[in-house]
This record gives C-alpha cells, structure tokens and sequence, in this order.
C-alpha cells in the first residue's frame, strides 16, 4: 500500500478531500463576511445564522414546495439576502457613524435570536437533505473514491469566490464600492446613489453565506446550530487573511481548510485548534493579517 510520510494515502486524500471541503465553506463565508466589513464596516456577527438560514431554505422549498437543488441555488440566497436588506435598512444603517463595538453587539443578538426561533420550531437535532440525483456516485480516482457532490461544492465555490473577487477588484462597480467606502461625497456627486449601494453590497455579502447554506445541506445536516458552529472559526480566518481583504479570505480559507485537515491525519489531538494557533501567531507577527493592509 502507497503511504506519504508514514501514513496510508487513501487516509491522508481522504482528509485532504475533507479540507478541501471544509476549506470551501470557510473561503465563502468569510468571503461575504469580508465583503460586509471591508464596504460597510460591520462586523456582522449573524452571517452564521444568515448561512443555516440558507440551508433550512433550500430544506424548506424541498420538503413543503418540491422545489429541487437547483432552483434553491437561486431562491435561497435571493430570499435571505433580501431579508437581510431589510435589517440593514432598519437596524443597521442606524449605526455606521458609530462604534464597530455597536454592530458586533448587534449583530450578535440578532443571530441569537434567529437561532432560538429556529431552535423552537424545527427543534435541535439535524434535518436531512437528499442529494441531488445528479450527483449520485462517485469518481474512481484510482488510489481513492471522490464523491461527485463534493467535487462539485470545491469548483462551484471557488468560481463564486473569484468571480466575486473580480467584480470588486476589477470592475467599475467594485470601483464605486471601493471609492464609497473612502469617500462617499464624492461619489455621490458622481450621480450614484451610495445608500441603495450600501444596502445591495450587504444583501449581496448574505446572500453569500445563503449560497454556502444551501451548498452545505447535502453534506451536514440542516440545523439551527450549524451556523453557532462554525462562525467562530470563520471571524478566524477572516482575521489570519486580513479584515476586509477579498482575495485574502479566499487564499486563507481554502489554505487554512487543507491545513486543518491534515492536521487530523499527523497530530489529531490539535485538529480543533490549529487554526486559532496560526492566528495568534499571525496577529503576532503581523497585526493585519496576511493580505491586510497595515495602517
């Protein structure tokens, strides 16, 4: 049997496949988290509530409606991002002149409450969602079997990452978005409206962490908690590759993902921790982050 340094390699690609896909949901969620901090300046602490709402959108438009993967891919994110406009507008918009502080706390309680009201409906333990058909089996890689549906959730996820990286870095209406962060007079005066613009890029940043949602389902269960599980560990990558760095959320999520799994294969024991070890070590070193701009 092939073994890479000591260890059988259906094992060591197994938990690579396993990074891969964990690294995946990372890079889209601290994507729309980056995208909301670096635009708007909030840290919007219900973006894990904002992802299990995804899914138990995609759950519900299967389970009540029949409505399959693939229309979910669209409704879903439309539908929370939408809702998300509406609190950015009627919460959120109240405190931009203020404290970060402000929209950490209230964001916070937010997803606390979004989280008991699902808690009371649909109860604590996981609610399955079947894979698409499209996606049965697997490919034969030879040294290893790779689940269609998860090769599927890597490519799809880095080609929602990049294309949204493109759009901000490299075309006029990312420019808009860039110029009305800095100064958003004078971008005013060039006609265009900077609140509806504030208000879409947050719709824009949920609909993201929807997208990741409805993605997720297939692969864990559908429950209140798994947004409450996994927030954390994205405000840590988010932080490693720099608050607000667009290519850095993508690079340090996709990285840190592989990084943790394969941490399972050589030292198990620190699996749940390496990603907060390399972030105090970074924060060290370098404050910003990796891909942050130092002030």
């Amino acid at each position: 049997m092939t073994e890479i340094f000591g260890i059988p390699i259906q094992a060591f690609a197994g938990q690579l496949l396993i990074g891969l896909i964990n690294g995946s949901f990372y890079a889209m969620l601290s994507l729309g988290l980056a995208v909301i901090f670096g635009l708007l300046n909030i840290i919007n602490f219900t973006h894990g509530a904002q992802y299990m709402m995804g899914a138990f959108a995609a759950w519900m438009l299967l389970d009540r409606l029949g409505i399959g993967y693939w229309w979910s891919l669209l409704l879903a994110p439309i539908a929370i991002g939408a809702l998300g406009i509406v609190i950015e507008r009627t919460m959120l918009s109240r405190l931009y002149q203020l404290d970060h502080l402000y929209g950490l706390l209230l964001t916070f309680g937010l997803a606390l409450v979004i989280q008991g009201l699902f808690t009371n409906e649909f109860g604590s333990s996981g609610q399955p969602y079947r894979l698409p058909p499209e996606f049965s089996g697997a490919f034969n890689l030879g040294f290893m079997f790779l689940p269609k549906y998860r090769a599927w959730v890597v490519v799809a996820s880095l080609i929602v990452c990049l294309s949204t990286w493109y759009v901000i870095e490299r075309t006029k209406l990312g420019s808009y978005l860039r110029a009305a962060t800095e100064n958003p007079t004078v971008v005013q005066a060039f006609g265009v409206n900077v609140p509806r613009m504030i208000t879409l890029t947050y719709g824009i940043g949920v609909g993201l962490a929807a997208l990741a949602g409805v993605m997720a389902a297939p692969i864990y269960q559908v429950s209140p908690q798994m947004g409450a599980n996994l927030i954390i560990v994205v405000f840590a990558v988010v932080v490693i590759g720099g608050m607000g760095s667009i290519m850095g959320s993508i690079v340090t999520g996709f990285g840190l993902g592989v990084i943790e799994g394969l941490t399972k294969v050589f030292y198990p024991e620190a699996s749940n921790t390496v990603i907060f070890v390399i972030m105090v070590i970074v924060l060290l070193i370098r404050p910003a982050g990796l891909f942050g701009k130092e002030k």
